[in-house]
């Protein structure tokens, strides 16, 4: 019985919501027409009279202040409006109606996946959606003591969010430690000084470890936040190498010894990677390149498996620096795999190998003669390819944009991306004669190629929707996110801007020449209801006067 009733009842509120939905016009109509009808007992006549009369004895500077607070209104809403959309991307008024009006209207969420569907292809397009948007190691990242408080000292300015910085933490918790630090005083201070939000207490913990033990975990800390200087750096890795050293090789006669053992080892794996890779980084920025691309090589070499250090496009970086096209070109030919996660790095460095063999005698009048030769085709479709992967790049390497500090993590795809490759390699693309150039004339042809990039790529997979979110918390708030594809301004800004502008030019009108916007008032408001005054006349020459005497009595 109950669920008899249960049922009814979910029935009846189907009628209802249908009725709403679909006959709300008709429901519109009837309470039209019933007004009307009972016009004469509820006095309308009299009521607009009374009100028509009332209006008459107002004076030009009630609409002047009726008018003006409504500019002021639609003008507060307007910004507020428009400070929401640039901080959150979307309409408060619109994100409202959607999530507030609409399910009492008895609309659907489309967007919202049932069960059943949860379990099959759509939850692997969430699953995908995630990978994309997932944030990743910059693996060109700076010093954080050499270079970005050096950048602070100078401008006064954080290069760096607190959520870049968060997740930097957790990567040095994830990397740093293992479940057996606690056996050892210096690691167990390590292990509290990684998550320690205060510099200086990370510091003085650093500090107190290395007075215990030579901890290659506390060389590495003061090497980044405390080193003001590039060599200081590499002096300090230099020492975190040795002892990091000595830890692997004690922990790798012991990881077949148990659970806890491999978790060191793994965890001293981590270290003596890190410090190579970083030592490298060192040799890198102090002009010795080529020792710094032996030092990767042998990495690479010696630790082949741990790819998620991305330690060849250090090595790219470095090659394109000596110039040595050929063995960027054998780096790419591995890495650049169709298996292979791609990444900014990859795709712009094959376009720009690509643009080098003909970028130095292109020239886009000549080509729009005679067309693209087949070396010029393969280019182009490379800057394509590479502009589709990640649309921000262009306008960075173009100086379009102005560049920043890159951040410490980096979003695939993002703005983030763009800007960590953009300033490492900008200076390779402008070594190569003409090839800003071409990537100038030919980057903007990948938009139409790809209409609409949120629902379906070319090469890769469409563009995925949560970059300019994550992009906003990676980077500092002074930069202008790059934003793909450009959003419209919504309707209801369009809407209160017009509203605010219109009600102001009222207000202003009917100030400097009030009894020509009286008189002006009154022919549009004749004008409007004179459509209905002829309907209802229609309608009372049609029915008979008989049934509009009983309708009116009732």
């Amino acid at each position: 019985m109950a669920e008899a009733g249960t049922g009814f009842l979910e029935q009846l509120k189907s009628c209802i919501v249908w009725s709403w939905t679909y006959l709300w016009t008709l429901w519109f109509f009837i309470m039209l027409f019933l007004v009307y009808i009972l016009r004469v007992p509820l006095k309308i006549n009299d009521n607009l009279s009374t009100v028509s009369m009332f209006l008459n004895t107002l004076t030009p500077k009630f609409y002047v202040a009726l008018t003006g607070t409504s500019s002021l209104i639609s003008g507060l809403i307007l910004i507020f409006e428009w400070w929401y959309f640039r901080k959150y991307g979307t309409s408060f008024i619109e994100q409202v109606s959607v999530s507030h009006l609409r399910p009492l209207l008895g609309g659907v969420d489309n967007s919202a996946p049932s069960a059943a569907s949860a379990a099959g292809g759509d939850a692997d397009s969430s699953r995908q959606s995630v990978s994309e948007c997932k944030v990743w190691r910059n693996p060109l990242n700076l010093f954080r003591g050499a270079e970005y408080n050096r950048y602070t000292w100078v401008t006064g300015r954080e290069p760096l969010t607190y959520y870049d910085m968060n997740l930097s933490a957790q990567d040095h918790q994830t990397f740093f430690t293992c479940d057996t630090d606690h056996l050892r005083p210096a690691d167990a201070i390590m292990q509290k000084a990684w998550r320690e939000r205060n510099p200086q207490a990370r510091i003085s913990a650093a500090h107190e470890a290395l007075e215990l033990n030579e901890c290659a975990t506390a060389y590495i800390l003061l090497a980044e936040e405390e080193a003001t200087t590039i060599v200081e750096a590499e002096k300090l890795f230099k020492q975190a190498l040795k002892a990091g050293e000595g830890c692997y090789r004690r922990s790798q006669q012991l990881q077949h010894h148990g659970a806890q053992y491999e978790a060191q080892h793994r965890r001293d794996t981590n270290v003596l990677v890190y410090i190579k890779r970083r030592l490298a980084m060192c040799a890198r920025k102090l002009g010795r390149t080529r020792e710094a691309v032996k030092m990767m090589r042998d990495l690479m070499k010696e630790f082949p498996l741990l790819s998620m250090f991305n330690i060849h496009e250090n090595l790219l970086e470095a090659l394109l620096e000596l110039q040595a096209y050929a063995d960027v070109q054998a780096v790419l030919a591995k890495y650049d795999d169709i298996s292979l996660p791609k990444s900014a790095t990859i795709c712009y460095t094959a376009a720009l190998l690509k643009a080098r063999a003909v970028s130095d005698k292109f020239s886009p009048e000549a080509a729009s003669r005679r067309g693209l030769s087949t070396a010029e085709m393969n280019a182009v479709e490379a800057i394509h390819r590479a502009v589709e992967f990640n649309p921000h790049v262009p306008k960075y390497l173009l100086e379009m944009k102005s560049l920043i500090l890159p951040p410490e993590h980096i979003l695939k795809r993002g703005d983030s991306e763009a800007i960590a490759y953009a300033f490492f390699h900008l200076q390779h693309w402008k070594r190569v004669e003409g090839a800003l150039n071409l990537l100038h004339c030919t980057w903007e042809g990948t938009f139409r190629m790809i209409p609409y990039p949120l629902e379906k790529g070319h090469l890769f997979y469409p563009y995925p929707i949560c970059t300019e979110t994550a992009d906003r918390e990676l980077l500092p708030s002074f930069h202008e996110v790059s934003v793909y594809p450009k959003k419209e301004l919504p309707f209801f800004i369009l809407f209160t801007a017009g509203l605010c502008s219109f009600t102001a030019m009222l207000a202003l009108l009917t100030h400097q020449f009030p009894e020509l916007m009286g008189v002006f008032a009154k022919a549009f408001l004749s004008t409007l209801f004179a459509p209905l005054n002829f309907v209802m006349e229609k309608v009372e020459s049609i029915l008979p006067s008989s049934l509009w005497h009983q309708l009116t009595r009732i």
